[in-house]
């Protein structure tokens, strides 16, 4: 056969057949880098996301832990302040069973409520057919309230708030205005200045004794309870729990 020389048309399609495989075969490996890029990519971001939740979960007892102590600790110290506020009184304060601030030494009683109460007494003696008769009336102050001076503590939970502290008292009665309705002596059966006075002495002892009936010292134990709810906002209910039994009235001489 004769070697014929190949026509240009031949060559120019020789030509572009072999730059149509190169570009192929790049672009094949160009694909396979990239791929495998891609691949990498995601393997190490699912690692990392991994990673990172496994650590949330892992720290998130001990977080939890954390921020509720510090709310809890928070929650104290508004109450410190609204002890100290509404009763000038500083509270031992516990939390979780830790002591966080020791209680100051008080000396003073706290008068949570006031009300005016008015009494009258008359006294009558009759002795050898001769009367002595003494009629008064008053108008009296009486004060509810807490003696700071007994233990006061507040133990913060994570479910409530406990406060211990003793039950509300009378803690004061004051004179407004007492008025003597009537001084009859008898004949030979005078009043003296004995029988006057223990009669004055009475009056205070009715108001309070009026005080303790009405349930004074219970409604200064709400109105604490409502002026501490009122100033702390907490999540957790609010306990009182007295170290005392309730006062009992006192009986008046007759």
């Amino acid at each position: 056969m004769t070697n014929e020389p190949p026509s240009p048309l031949s060559a120019i399609c020789h030509s572009s057949l072999i730059r149509h495989s190169s570009f192929v075969l790049r672009h094949y490996q160009t694909g396979r880098v990239s791929w495998a890029a891609a691949l990498a990519l995601v393997v190490l971001t699912l690692s990392a996301a991994g990673i990172f939740i496994f650590w949330r979960l892992e720290s998130w007892p001990a977080r939890t832990i954390g921020q509720g102590t510090e709310d809890l600790e928070r929650l104290g110290k508004d109450l410190r302040s609204a002890f100290i506020d509404i009763a000038h009184l500083q509270p031992r304060i516990t939390i979780n069973n830790r002591t966080v601030v020791d209680q100051a030494t008080p000396t003073a009683e706290l008068a949570i409520l006031e009300r005016q109460f008015k009494v009258k007494r008359e006294f009558l003696h009759t002795w050898a057919g001769s009367s002595k008769r003494i009629k008064l009336s008053g108008t009296f102050l009486a004060k509810a309230g807490f003696d700071l001076r007994q233990d006061v503590a507040v133990d913060v939970r994570a479910d409530e708030i406990v406060i211990t502290l003793p039950h509300a008292e009378i803690v004061g009665v004051e004179e407004n205005h007492v008025d003597v309705l009537a001084l009859e002596n008898g004949l030979w059966n005078r009043i003296s200045g004995a029988d006057l006075q223990n009669e004055l002495a009475q009056l205070p002892e009715m108001a309070r004794r009026q005080a303790l009936e009405l349930n004074l010292p219970a409604e200064a134990e709400e109105e604490l309870q409502r002026q501490l709810s009122k100033r702390i906002h907490s999540r957790q209910p609010l306990r009182l729990v007295f170290t005392n039994p309730p006062p009992a009235p006192t009986a008046v001489n007759q």
